[in-house]
This record gives structure tokens, sequence and C-alpha cells, in this order.
């Protein structure tokens, strides 16, 4: 089960956070967690490098795009390697949403965009994966499906 995506900025301001199946009172200590963890080991790194990290059972992806970190937090058939492949979907959709790796103005900016994109991403990620279908991760297509175009013109 994926059970966390947060971006937040540099000074450690979650941006976007999606929570699944994670209890109301668990969440802030996994914000706080995953700020320090973040803190902690992203200084100096580059753009899109990956860290992994277990906490309580659980596997952590985290990462540099811009100005932005991305962790993603999952368990059981949601190991480092299918976080990885969620986080690398997730780089590029944003990256193409911006059109380059974003400063947080940018990224601000396209809020609404890149939001629609995460949902997308993070809905195909549990509906797929489970099924083994990776493949349906494609960034071609998801740019196609957040369009914003009227259904007349689709």
């Amino acid at each position: 089960m994926l059970l966390a995506l947060l971006i937040a900025n540099s000074e450690g301001n979650i941006l976007v956070e999606r929570f699944n199946g994670v209890p109301a009172e668990e969440r802030l200590h996994w914000r706080s967690f995953l700020v320090k963890l973040g803190a902690d080991n992203l200084k100096g790194v580059k753009n899109e490098e990956l860290l992994v990290a277990c906490h309580k059972s659980v596997y952590i992806v985290y990462t540099v795009l811009g100005d932005v970190s991305i962790f993603a937090v999952g368990k059981d058939e949601y190991d480092e390697l299918a976080l990885a492949e969620a986080i690398f979907v997730i780089n590029s959709a944003v990256k193409d949403v911006c059109g380059k790796p974003p400063t947080e103005r940018l990224f601000l900016d396209k809020y609404g965009k890149i939001c629609l994109c995460l949902d997308e991403i993070v809905w195909k990620f549990f509906l797929f994966v489970l099924k083994g279908l990776l493949e349906n991760m494609d960034k071609d297509r998801i740019k196609r499906l957040v369009r914003l175009k009227p259904p007349t013109e689709v």
C-alpha cells in the first residue's frame, strides 16, 4: 500500500500531501518525520537522486527536484523499487507541467495542474500496481488526461 506522498519546499513547509490508510493521529508524526529526514539528508543531493530509508517497517524513497523535496512512503508490495518508479513518474510529470525542475514559485503557480497529475498518478498507481501493470504510469497518458479541455473538444 502507498501510505503517503508529500512534497515540501526547501524550508520544510509541506506544499502537497496525500495520505492513504494513515490514521489522522499518525499524520502529524509522518509529516514531521519526513521533513526532518529531508532536512538531515537532502543537503547537496543532485536533482532526482533517490535516497531510501526504512522506518516502522515501511519504505521511504525521497528526492529533490528543483526547490522541492518529494517523499513517497509505502509498505508491503510498495517496496523501494515500486516507490522509485512512482517518484520517477512524479518527477517527470512535475517537470512537464513546469517546463523545468521547479522553483517554489513556479511550483505554486502550477499547483492546480500538478495536483491533477498527482491525483491521476496516485490513483493509477493504486489501481494498477495491485494488478502488476506499471506500464499504465505513462507520462504522455497523464498529460492527455489532465489537459483541462471541455468534454466537447476531447
